[in-house]
């Protein structure tokens, strides 16, 4: 269970790297509403995290059942994957600064965060590509290593969206283009050894948890 923990660590660290629309929301409302509307926002996007993980992984469990399935769901993830940190590395980012009021409770930015990555089949798929390269090397579905790793990784990825609500908000315009794009590279080039471990994983045996 413990190595199952730190990889879900490891791996929610890496996804933390994306700075797609979730990210550059979470950065703008930190920006110009305040720490805890990025941290309303960030908490909307982990209960729709939870909801498309328990989908995934519940959905994905059947397919894991046919081993002659496991190869090409694995190809499937990692190609997923392989073309999600090419596409970050190629990425052009552009941010609006200006400052806006609002009188919303913060209540609004979570229901935001929330229909924002619940209606975005971008995200689902996300997880799919995540859930079934674990499955794929996995082979199995085991409570006591599936929930602890995903556990994990919503947990560290959560922390981490409020670490980054929090400097924003202290931040703010001190945060550059320049440094959203350097963001994006490292997002993409750790998401393609992401990608190319997994596929050494699903061709040597070895599992990924």
């Amino acid at each position: 269970m413990l190595e199952s923990i730190i990889s879900g660590i490891g791996l929610g660290i890496v996804l933390s790297f994306l700075t797609g629309p979730v990210f550059f929301a979470l950065i703008k409302t930190s920006i110009e509403k305040g720490f805890y509307a990025g941290v309303s926002l960030a908490g909307g996007v982990l209960l729709s995290d939870i909801l498309y993980v328990a989908l995934t992984v519940y959905g994905s469990s059947y397919l894991a059942l046919e081993n002659k399935y496991r190869l090409q769901i694995g190809i499937a993830g990692s190609a997923i994957l392989l073309f999600i940190g090419i596409y970050y590395l190629f990425k052009k980012v552009k941010i609006n600064y200006e400052k806006t009021t609002s009188k919303k409770h913060n209540t609004g930015y979570f229901l935001k965060g929330f229909f924002m990555c619940i209606f975005n089949p971008a995200i689902l798929l996300y997880w799919i590509s995540v859930t079934s390269g674990v499955i794929s090397v996995a082979g199995e579905f085991n409570p006591k290593d599936i929930i602890p790793f995903f556990g994990s990784i919503l947990i560290t990825q959560f922390s981490l969206d409020i670490t980054k609500a929090y400097y924003a908000n202290k931040l703010r315009y001190r945060i550059k283009e320049k440094t959203i794009s350097r963001l994006n590279l490292i997002a993409g080039t750790l998401i393609i050894i992401f990608a190319f471990r997994l596929i050494y994983n699903l061709i040597t045996g070895h599992s990924l948890i």
